[in-house]
């Protein structure tokens, strides 16, 4: 009779599943998810079954962020090398055994029984690779150290680059670079990194009549780069051909005014005018129909997901969480402005996915998991505390 007194309820087992949570994180994971909904709907309700693939995805994104959000700091610290380990062999095998499904010229997928995109795994892998790196030389890194964590933060991303895709090459160069960076990098090593890139960006802009004409080789980058480079530079020299997806974002963005044409009722996104809308070029359907205050409201959302991860990083308890945090947190805010620059015409179009609001299964997934370690990191300190 006692004994069946001491066993624990079901909720006394579950409750500390859900105990330890940051609340201003749901916050703005909630705020970005409801106004992602909101702009799939509009964009993707007459696109078949896009919405409620992207509901779906939504769910699994958030299954995986419930769960990783239940893993021990520590834990994630001992997956660091392997993850790392086997995402590297998948890219070089690859390169040499990778498909294209897409047929458009680029080994980025790999067939092991399911088709998977190897490059995804390094997102996360490479930040948690690198961290663990510094996590094991506590104190000030020296300069070996640095230069060593940049040979890991290299290989990933030559091998992405080579497949070829740059654009998520980059990322996942970010992904570690931060990771660096809140590690101890020093500006003075920065600084005239800035500098060579501030010059070859205005070389670039003087001479682009120049070096856009037909039959210059740029050598050093592959046709389809040089192409979305002079595309943004001038995307009236082929209007309908190259230049035809920021032409047309930068009319839907501009089309918005400061209220948007109003739920539903963008011209340009539902007479097909914008290429993409679904995935690489939602911001522009959003802005289109929501306008500057729309526009204002879901940088807000970024902005706030971004100091509270950077708070989270800056209260975490160890090294390799602190820099951890400050990397996914920091990728958020590529990933961002990079999708936006692009559809608004200011960088060159790399399809980078907007967080939250493109529609992709696998790109959730990745925003699940990041979403999930930060989570893990943050309740891990509150249940310290508690």
């Amino acid at each position: 009779m006692q004994s069946s007194f001491g066993q624990p309820t079901l909720w006394q087992r579950v409750r500390p599943w859900f105990s330890g949570f940051d609340p201003l994180l749901l916050l703005a994971i909630f705020s970005l998810v409801t106004i992602g909904l909101v702009a799939m709907y509009s964009a993707g309700y007459d696109n078949g079954a896009r919405f409620s693939l992207h509901v779906r995805n939504m769910v699994l994104a958030g299954i995986v962020f419930f769960f990783v959000s239940q893993v021990p700091p520590q834990r994630l610290l001992t997956l660091a090398v392997p993850l790392y380990t086997v995402g590297v062999i998948l890219l070089v095998l690859t390169a040499l055994f990778g498909i294209d499904p897409t047929h458009k010229g680029a080994r980025r997928w790999l067939n092991v029984g399911i088709v998977i995109q190897p490059s995804e795994i390094l997102k996360i892998a490479t930040p948690l690779m690198v961290a663990w790196w510094f996590q094991r030389r506590e104190g000030r890194p020296r300069t070996s150290d640095i230069v060593q964590a940049f040979v890991l933060v290299l290989v990933p991303f030559l091998l992405v680059a080579k497949q070829p895709d740059l654009g998520t090459g980059l990322l996942i160069f970010f992904a570690g670079f931060f990771v660096i960076y809140f590690a101890g990098l020093s500006w003075k090593a920065i600084l005239p990194v800035v500098v060579v890139g501030v010059v070859g960006i205005i070389a670039i802009v003087l001479a682009g009549p120049t070096i856009c004409e037909p039959g210059v080789d740029w050598h050093v980058l592959h046709t389809y780069q040089k192409h979305r480079v002079c595309t943004l530079l001038d995307p009236t020299r082929d209007p309908l051909g190259k230049g035809f997806h920021i032409i047309q974002g930068m009319i839907a963005i501009g089309s918005g005014g400061l209220t948007g044409k109003g739920f539903m009722k963008g011209t340009q996104t539902h007479l097909e005018f914008i290429p993409e809308r679904t995935s690489d070029f939602i911001f522009a359907a959003y802005s289109e129909e929501f306008g500057l205050f729309g526009v204002l409201l879901l940088i807000g959302c970024y902005s706030f997901l971004i100091l509270r991860g950077l708070v989270i990083a800056f209260e975490a308890p160890t090294t390799f969480s602190r820099l951890l945090a400050g990397a996914i947190t920091m990728s958020f805010f590529v990933y961002a402005m990079v999708n936006m620059g692009m559809v608004s015409g200011i960088l060159p179009v790399v399809g980078v996915p907007l967080p939250f609001m493109s529609y992709g299964g696998t790109a959730l997934v990745t925003l699940g998991l990041s979403l999930g370690i930060l989570m893990a990191i943050a309740r891990s300190r509150r249940l310290m505390q508690s």
